[in-house]
């Protein structure tokens, strides 16, 4: 019997430098393997999405973060993949550490781009908070 199927929880945050700059993994894992995305990972069971982000920036880059606000929460349902999550992301500033790839089984690449040279192939979380945080920027 096939076990019953339900979204799952993930999470992220879109960091930016002193420069405005975005940083991005590449992602080596489905969902969306070969995508740049912004850092995060899976809510674990009994965890707040708050810390669930604040862990997964700690174990895959090696950085503390503080978070700002919610930025937007993506329906990230792709049939192809027969995935389905549910994903907050957080606007999130550095408080300490040094940008590395703590997960190089997962994440091909992390590199901080420019918001106006962004590269073609993100995945669909990024590009909703990506369009958000233009907005909320136009708003503020």
């Amino acid at each position: 019997m096939e076990a019953e199927k339900r979204p799952r929880v993930g999470v992220g945050a879109v960091i930016r430098d002193e420069n405005n700059r975005i940083l991005l993994v590449l992602r080596k894992k489905p969902p969306e393997a070969g995508h740049w995305s912004l850092p995060g990972g899976k809510v674990d069971y009994m965890e707040t999405i708050e810390h669930a982000v604040i862990r997964e920036i700690r174990e895959e880059l090696g950085l503390e973060i503080v978070i700002e606000r919610l930025l937007c929460v993506t329906n990230h349902i792709l049939p192809s993949e027969d995935v389905h999550y549910v994903a907050p992301t957080f606007l999130a500033n550095i408080v300490s550490g040094d940008v590395q790839n703590q997960e190089p089984h997962a994440l091909e690449k992390v590199q901080w781009f420019p918001m106006q040279d962004l590269p073609n192939k993100i995945t669909m979380t990024t590009d909703y908070a990506l369009k958000h945080l233009e907005i909320s920027t136009i708003v503020e």
